[in-house]
């Protein structure tokens, strides 16, 4: 009895006579499918990078939220303390001596924060999108061995 062959069987034997489609095409339609598959790439990986950048801001949504919850609050406690303070030195002084004093030691602490703050924004980690970096060389370097093996 004759059976057909089971389904995994078919077609495991190869023609290796046929040649590749590509090698029937001209060099300028294979150069413009380069510059296609390029220009393909290229948006890609400008997809990649502003996918990348755009996750790594939305990690700082919620600390600039929080943070900005406090600086209201703060702001307010100030104002409590700025007035607590010209009060209680205004029994020893006159009250605009002790408001200039209150002033002038808030805006030293000001000055000091602000540098503080400078110093840390020059730590940080800037979102640089690493992965698609990381990819386009990895691109760049296929077609440079490319072009080597093609001379």
């Amino acid at each position: 009895m004759n059976r057909p062959p089971p389904k995994w069987e078919k077609n495991v034997a190869m023609d290796f006579t046929e040649r590749p489609r590509q090698a029937d095409r001209s060099i300028p339609e294979l150069l413009r499918q380069l510059g296609g598959d390029t220009a393909t790439l290229v948006r890609q990986e400008l997809q990649l990078a502003r996918s990348e950048t755009l996750a790594k801001l939305e990690s700082y949504k919620p600390a600039a939220v929080a943070g900005g919850v406090a600086v209201g609050f703060a702001l307010l406690a100030l104002f409590a303390l700025t007035a607590t303070l010209v009060a209680a030195l205004a029994e020893a002084m006159p009250v605009w001596v002790a408001a200039s004093i209150v002033t002038i030691v808030y805006a030293l602490i000001a000055v000091a924060g602000f540098a503080r703050a400078r110093g840390a924004l020059e730590r940080a980690a800037a979102p640089v999108p690493e992965r698609t970096i990381d990819s386009v060389r990895k691109d760049v370097e296929a077609v440079r061995a490319g072009v080597r093996r093609g001379r």
